[in-house]
């Protein structure tokens, strides 16, 4: 039974939430509402997610080494595949502040609360998995290009890269992979984690849930994936700096993305059993 509760969420019978048809202009909608839920405590937010920017210094480090050099953008641009479990506050304090509760940044931390864990976390399994199959996907494309040799030095690395033809096929094949990696996630998660802090649904549910949303609105969906990955250059251009403020407020609109597309249960506002 507590597997089925993982899979299939708390409520004897499965039932899936109604989705809506949504228009680019509730995209745009979604992104300014985070950005106001944002500038309500920025301070506080900015604290909370300060270690997206610390974490992405240190993957910069610790791939500076010729050994672990070709790993640099994969480990970054992967970071769009488990954005969306590492936003799980951010819903949470978007979803506090939609009911009048307090929204003060410790409240992020009582998702650990949330019947649902078990369902995010199997969620966040499947996430962390496609992470690993895209780091080792692009790390057999590098070699089947480059060979199993080391960079013997950062700048010849980018010359490698950016000057030859087998640098362009790289960036070329990688991004097109990386796509399919990108989309993947977007069709089973994109409303799958504010979904389950809102109702337990389970995870099969959510993930369900995701695909029709992404079914029902595909243009929409992909500007919206576009957005995340522009915002997300910007703040890895930034010396990491930046993702402490586009983390949070794409956060904070993804919660009122997931509003826009799913129907509340009827009579109910969240549900979470908190």
């Amino acid at each position: 039974m507590a597997h089925f509760h993982v899979i299939g969420g708390g409520a004897r019978k499965v039932a899936y939430p109604t989705v809506r048809r949504i228009n680019v202009a509730d995209v745009f909608t979604s992104l300014r509402q985070g950005l106001d839920d944002f500038w309500t405590k920025p301070s506080h937010y900015v604290f909370l997610c300060l270690i997206y920017p610390m974490a992405g210094v240190v993957l910069a480090y610790w791939t500076s080494g010729a050994n672990a050099l070709p790993l640099l953008f994969p480990l970054m641009s992967g970071f769009a595949l488990i954005g969306p479990i590492a936003a799980l506050g951010l819903y949470e304090i978007s979803r506090r502040r939609e009911l009048g509760l307090d929204t003060s940044w410790q409240h992020a931390l009582e998702i650990r609360h949330s019947p649902a864990v078990p369902a995010i976390l199997a969620i966040g399994l499947m996430l962390a998995v496609i992470f690993i199959l895209w780091l080792l996907t692009a790390q057999s494309l590098y070699v089947s290009l480059f060979g199993p040799g080391r960079p013997e030095s950062l700048m010849i690395f980018v010359n490698e890269v950016f000057a030859t033809s087998r640098g362009w096929q790289l960036i070329l094949y990688g991004n097109a992979v990386g796509f399919l990696f990108a989309l993947a996630v977007l069709c089973t998660t994109v409303v799958a984690f504010p979904l389950l802090l809102d109702r337990d649904t389970g995870a099969a549910t959510a993930v369900y849930t995701s695909m029709k949303a992404f079914a029902v609105n595909p243009m929409e969906f992909i500007l919206w994936g576009l957005i995340v990955a522009v915002l997300l250059v910007v703040g890895f251009a930034m010396f990491f700096a930046g993702l402490a403020i586009v983390i949070p407020v794409l956060g904070h609109a993804t919660w009122h993305l997931y509003r826009k597309v799913v129907e509340p249960e009827s009579g109910l506002g969240s549900s979470s059993g908190r």
